[in-house]
């Protein structure tokens, strides 16, 4: 199954259902910040996270330190971003 690059319009609607998300220079990914109240809260989301991705095939890019939790999702297989990217960044906006 081929996965397909959104056009810019069909990436620019997707932003609009997720405004907490920041579209990259150059439009090839979307990153999201989060900040718990400490390490541990931080690694309980990343654990919850990993769950979520692995039961959607579908692996983000991520850093944390302390307190704080980086994501940056695009579809290496697409060039940018897919459907797969926007339909994990909605169900980690439910995570938390």
């Amino acid at each position: 199954m081929s996965i397909t690059r959104l056009g810019d319009a069909e990436r620019d609607a997707a932003l609009r259902e997720l405004p907490l998300w920041a579209l990259e220079p150059g439009g090839a990914a979307i990153t999201r910040d989060w900040a718990f109240a400490d390490f541990s809260a931080a690694f309980g989301f990343m654990t919850r996270v990993a769950m979520l991705a692995e039961a959607q095939g579908h692996h983000p890019e991520w850093s944390n330190v302390w307190n704080r939790v980086m994501i940056r999702l695009s579809t290496h297989d697409a060039g940018g971003l897919s459907a797969r990217d926007i339909r994990l960044a909605r169900a980690l906006d439910r995570l938390g």
